[in-house]
């Protein structure tokens, strides 16, 4: 069963990696890992929104 996306959670997530990647003590490795996992969160962020959007349109 697929889990339902979570906006605000990816959102939050998304908050987090930014905090992370501003601190100086985060590692290259570890800012290129976070990196990946935004773009993931951001295209999902999209994904939800066009998919909200197209809903609404419809009605």
């Amino acid at each position: 069963m697929e889990e339902k996306f979570d906006y605000t959670k990816a959102m939050a997530e998304l908050e987090e990696i930014a905090r992370k990647v501003d601190d100086s003590a985060t590692s290259l490795d570890d800012i290129g890992a976070l990196v990946a996992r935004s773009k993931e969160l951001i295209a999902a962020c999209r994904e939800y929104l066009r998919t909200v959007r197209e809903s609404i349109e419809k009605q």
